[in-house]
């Protein structure tokens, strides 16, 4: 766990800019055996930026991935070079922690720019925060921009995280899906939100630490833990984690040294093969000692299901979650606000 160092927030995307996609997790070859990128460049030309490829993202072993020494290679080129504004994620895995010890901070630092994904790409963004302060963003990969359809307003929020400087008021989704959409365009059948879960009532401020939950507890006990004292956290997990596994992984995170200083708790929505229901989920809430007396709001719009809020790893956020459950046991009174990003 490493001490809190001073918040860099990277220079805003602009139209013209570059952006770079590199695979620190799996390859570009996996992706590519259902090719969606008609829809990646339609939506990235609309925005004014033009991607360009690392090396090796397109290197496939055995674990679907590239070598070490390449992966941070590609990582290193991209924040190195001045004509790229921004890096994107291929997609997500299991195996970005192993570039840790040989990621070059000073480096990264030297260059602060925008740097987005999720999933295992938390084990990236949270080491970056820890070593270097600068602000990354969990939100969507290149290979996300794929979706043909139900992907708004996934797109609207990247922008307002990367592209604009206003507070962004984060409001439930109409509907969400949960589906291998990038295998079938076509069968595709969008669930209707019935709102916010607020697990406990009160207002919280604090930095931004978080994304995926079980890849976080990868950096406990390591140089590449940010501090939680203050912390705001926004955690997901996906199918692979039932009930169990969530309240043993959360329950570890908890147990930090800094964790009493957790200002509160921003949960995302919950595959639904994972089978984590909002009474776990109170459950689980309930066991923790470290989120007494604090606000909690689950069921939002971030993490493996779609749309996909970017939310800032190192900004700020303000939360208020109502007292009121309403008649429904959705959220009233409660509002998420990211205020620094």
């Amino acid at each position: 766990m490493s001490a809190r160092v001073p918040t860099v927030v990277p220079p805003r995307l602009r139209s013209g800019d570059t952006v770079r996609v590199v695979a620190p997790a799996r390859s570009r070859a996996m992706i590519m055996e259902h090719d969606n990128t008609r829809w990646i460049d339609e939506r990235f030309a609309a925005m004014g930026l033009t991607l360009t490829f690392g090396e090796h993202v397109d290197e496939d072993d055995q674990f679907r991935s590239g070598s070490i020494e390449h992966r941070v290679a590609d990582l290193h080129a991209a924040f190195a070079d001045p004509g790229v504004a921004g890096i994107l994620t291929v997609i997500g895995g299991f195996n970005s922690n192993e570039l840790l010890p040989h990621l070059d901070f000073d480096l990264i630092s030297a260059h602060p720019k925008v740097f987005c994904g999720y999933s295992d790409i938390s084990a990236l963004q949270n080491a970056i925060l820890a070593r270097t302060g600068l602000v990354t963003y969990s939100g969507p990969h290149w290979s996300s921009w794929g979706m043909r359809d139900h992907f708004e307003p996934t797109g609207d929020w990247f922008r307002a995280a990367v592209m604009d400087d206003a507070p962004i008021v984060v409001e439930p989704a109409a509907a969400w899906t949960d589906d291998l959409w990038f295998a079938d365009q076509d069968t595709r059948t969008p669930v209707p939100n019935a709102g916010w879960w607020a697990l406990r009532p009160g207002q919280a401020t604090g930095r931004i630490v978080g994304g995926n939950l079980s890849t976080l507890g990868l950096l406990q006990g390591t140089g590449y833990m940010p501090s939680l004292d203050g912390a705001l956290l926004f955690l997901e997990d996906d199918f692979e984690s039932d009930a169990a596994h969530v309240a043993r992984h959360l329950t570890s995170l908890l147990q930090l040294p800094d964790a009493e200083g957790v200002t509160g708790l921003v949960v995302g929505r919950f595959q639904s093969s994972s089978g984590v229901s909002r009474a776990a989920l109170d459950e689980i809430v309930a066991r923790q000692p470290a989120l007494r007396g604090k606000p909690v709001l689950a069921g939002v719009d971030l993490g493996h299901t779609s749309p996909l809020l970017t939310f800032p790893v190192g900004g700020e956020a303000e939360l208020t979650v109502g007292a009121d459950g309403g008649s429904d046991g959705a959220a009233v009174g409660t509002k998420l606000t990211i205020t620094r990003h």
